[in-house]
């Protein structure tokens, strides 16, 4: 199969965003590609086992976002084990508030919210979803590429690829990162009780990914919560999750592949459409509890 033409890469640029928290945030900001009309504003996750990544590493994804049609804020967010869960998650909630009232002026008129992420960083998005649904916060997608969501490391797809060992990259990762909270709904969403409500959800997996069975199990457990999910699975080879974090993919089958699925999800979510909230006059207060609260 040959790779279809993909749009060219879209510019960005990076920001420090002042989002309330005590010192601001490194934000990568991608354009859509020309052409896209009412587009998401997506925050994205890069990938990285919780204690690596940044925003060159989660470049692909972010570009495959921006491809679709989404104006994408890449977020460098706290790793583990200096700051473990729930920092990442309280500064991507600091941003995704911050993106909800800067929404019309980034991405314009009639604009949807999403949340994605790939590998860990996946995992962040869809706790960052489940929190959003606690406090009210409408959210029209998910997006999980790869997603990391199995603290347990039980999955045939793990343990076939040898990846199940003790002292592997993504055992320190949730080792890490966790810091004992491994029952928090958050922190490992595939474990959470209550998945009704969440966001729609589009779910890759590759049939070669070490991820493949935790992704395909949290999108049956989203399904069976009623959830509206968008399941996209990869023939191999992709050399999934690692594939993510290089640009040569850009070029691959694949991506076009998934970039096509991105887009018919954006088109099929946009009857969810939330509308543009004006800034509110309403003086500003601890209304909206710290994603390390339970709730889920």
């Amino acid at each position: 199969m040959n790779a279809l033409a993909l749009p060219p890469a879209t510019p960005w640029r990076d920001l420090q965003v002042d989002a309330g928290l005590a010192a601001p945030l490194a934000v990568r900001l991608h354009e859509a590609a020309a052409g896209a009309r009412r587009r998401p504003l997506v925050l994205h996750l890069p990938g990285g086992a919780f204690i690596g990544g940044d925003l060159d590493s989660g470049l692909p994804a972010a570009q495959l976002l921006a491809a679709s049609g989404c104006v994408v804020a890449s977020l460098d967010y706290p790793k583990a084990p200096v700051q473990p869960f729930p920092a990442a998650l309280q500064a991507a909630a600091a941003l995704l508030r911050w993106l909800r009232r800067a929404r019309l002026r980034l991405a314009g008129l009639g604009s949807t919210l999403w949340v994605a992420g790939e590998e860990a960083g996946a995992n962040l998005a869809a706790g960052l979803a489940l929190w959003a649904r606690d406090q009210g916060l409408p959210l029209a997608g998910q997006v999980l590429l790869a997603p990391l969501l199995d603290p347990r490391m039980a999955t045939a797809s793990l343990r076939a690829a040898g990846q199940g060992c003790a002292d592997c990259s993504i055992a320190r990762g949730w080792h890490a990162y966790l810091a004992g909270r491994a029952d928090h709904p958050y922190a490992a969403p595939l474990y959470a009780a209550r998945l009704a409500r969440v966001a729609p959800a589009f779910v890759a997996t590759a049939d070669d990914c070490p991820l493949r069975d935790e992704g395909r199990a949290y999108a049956g457990a989203l399904r069976s919560a009623g959830v509206t999910v968008h399941e996209k699975r990869l023939a191999a080879p992709t050399g999934w999750p690692q594939a993510l974090t290089r640009l040569a993919s850009l070029q691959t089958p694949w991506a076009a592949e998934l970039v096509a699925a991105l887009r018919a999800f954006r088109d099929e979510t946009r009857a969810a459409c939330c509308p543009i909230v004006r800034r509110s006059t309403k003086r500003a207060g601890p209304a909206e509890p710290e994603p390390g609260a339970r709730s889920a």
